[in-house]
């Protein structure tokens, strides 16, 4: 396994207010990056803003502003938001950065030397939305973008392009010697049968009509198109070709180092065709992997800011906590698939999961504890019986499949394991039935074996959610008194280290919600009624 990871989320486009989809996507992959810091990697992770192009460009007029004044209120949307939901960020990266603006004009240079760019004429379809250009085959008979379903005009104009005809070879090879490049697989298998085999235009990488973007020194009425501007900033934020490219040798280029793209399913074609050509032609190393997670859609319709169907996710928060937010968003929708946002599953899932399930069987245990043992943990004693072992056993399996799991990024597989464990604890708690062995003294090794193994599987469990649950996790361990060394990962491996312990019973973790009251509310919310 490799040292230390560089896990990148997409940079947001800020032509207005993220929203719950955009949430997902940069929650997701903050669990991942506080999972394997737990675990004692070294992880640097990175989002930020896409802040250049055409679309900006008209937004700020009709808001009356200049494009930079735009995205700059914008964008400190995008940071309160990281806040509410606790994301871990090392890094924010702006397009519009010196740091970035500079690195991407001497790119731009490098492929124009190289003779991997060239001035010509752009003729075809275009979509303003998507700031994309498609071929006649592309849009279709109907003249649709294949990414948003809106209607292209046809555009011409002058126009430099970037020569995906040298690379087609190389990338196919790097696809074959490299499986896990791109997932899932079907992805893979998109970008080769819809973009690669029926022929390959060269991309067009600038713009004369519009002004907000990076000028190309050479010919400064062009601007570099959004996407070649915006795909490099996953290296300019790590110093690439600056006077400090220590983060960039580091986390990038050394092979003891994992590189992870987390993208959305609509901008796969950029980062899973033409990054890895960008990055060939500059003779830097391609990344290890790219993951595609699904779209959280609105019943059948997909999230979208230009559709008016998105969901705020600061109200959410504000009403049920980042954790319970948080553990929805890591949950219910399998990372890697679509799935859909519905106010019913969104409280079925705090309640199932969270109160009726962690929250109680924390609840019970504390109280058993006090009640029967005056607040101490007893000490592990061996495996009295077979049920207290079975429990024990699926204890320890649960860690190796989480860690197999996650690390692969199946993040929400993991999180159902961790969720099959807490289940298990509960209905260990009947099987046992620890108020009839409170009451024959002849059974206290087995009433105290009882205590020890819940508070280890609640301690467990409370650990490898600590990187969904980012306030919660901090409660539960208080509840069951685990300090110091305790909230040392590592110490999850050795059974029964909470002998001993002091517990404190204290408010439920997560109250039981009223679901007609709180489904009412979030269709409330998604009706903009409530912000």
């Amino acid at each position: 396994m490799k040292k230390r990871f560089y896990i990148t989320t997409p940079i947001y486009y800020p032509s207005a207010k993220l929203h719950i989809g955009h949430a997902y996507c940069t929650t997701l992959t903050d669990v991942f990056a506080r999972y394997k810091r737990l675990r004692g990697f070294e992880c640097f992770f990175l989002t930020g803003a896409d802040e250049h192009g055409q679309k900006i460009e008209k937004n700020a007029a009709a808001a009356g502003k200049t494009p930079q004044e735009f995205v700059d209120g914008i964008v400190e949307g995008f940071y309160k938001l990281w806040d509410l939901l606790h994301i871990s960020n090392n890094d924010f990266i702006r397009t519009t950065q010196e740091r970035h603006v500079k690195v991407v004009q001497d790119i731009f240079s490098k492929m124009l030397a190289n003779d991997d760019i060239y001035l010509g004429k752009y003729k075809g379809w275009y979509c303003k939305e998507c700031e994309a250009f498609w071929t006649d085959t592309q849009a279709g008979p109907d003249h649709i973008c294949p990414d948003c379903g809106r209607p292209v005009q046809t555009a011409e104009e002058e126009a430099y392009f970037f020569k995906t005809s040298k690379y087609v070879d190389r990338l196919m090879k790097f696809f074959d010697e490299n499986p896990k490049f791109l997932v899932p697989e079907s992805r893979k298998n998109e970008m080769i049968n819809t973009f690669i085999k029926p022929g390959l235009e060269d991309l067009c990488v600038s713009r004369t009509s519009f002004s907000w973007g990076i000028p190309i020194r050479e010919n400064p009425k062009h601007v570099i198109y959004v996407w070649l501007d915006a795909l490099t900033n996953y290296i300019t934020a790590l110093g690439y070709d600056s006077e400090h490219p220590e983060n960039f040798e580091k986390f990038w280029q050394d092979p003891e180092s994992e590189t992870i793209h987390i993208l959305g399913a609509d901008i796969t074609r950029f980062h899973a065709i033409y990054w890895p050509m960008f990055l060939m032609s500059l003779g830097v190393r391609l990344p290890d992997r790219e993951f595609v997670h699904g779209l959280l859609m609105m019943k059948d319709s997909k999230m979208s800011k230009s559709k008016g169907n998105v969901v705020d996710p600061y109200p959410l928060v504000e009403r049920y906590g980042v954790d319970a937010v948080r553990y929805y968003l890591a949950r219910e929708v399998s990372f890697g698939s679509d799935g859909n946002f519905t106010p019913e599953q969104f409280v079925e899932r705090i309640n199932t999961d969270l109160a009726n399930a962690l929250g109680n069987l924390l609840n019970r245990t504390v109280s058993m504890i006090n009640k029967y043992f005056d607040g101490v943990v007893p000490e592990y004693k061996g495996r009295i019986n077979d049920v207290d072992g079975n429990l024990e056993d699926l204890t320890k399996l649960t860690i190796e499949s989480y860690e197999r799991l996650m690390d692969d990024l199946k993040i929400t597989d993991a999180i159902t394991q961790v969720n099959e464990l807490v289940n298990r604890a509960n209905k260990y708690i009947d099987e046992t039935e620890p108020w009839a062995l409170a009451k024959d003294p002849e059974k206290k090794a087995n009433l105290e074996s009882v205590m020890l193994h819940l508070t280890n599987s609640i301690y467990v469990a409370g650990m490898l959610l600590k990187p969904v649950l980012v306030t919660a996790s901090d409660k539960l361990f208080e509840q069951l008194g685990v300090t110091g060394d305790l909230l040392n990962y590592d110490n999850i491996y050795k059974y029964g280290v909470t002998g001993g312990l002091k517990v404190e019973k204290k408010d439920q973790l997560f109250p039981r919600l009223d679901a007609a009251v709180e489904v009412q509310y979030i269709q409330d919310i998604m009706a903009g009624n409530i912000k």
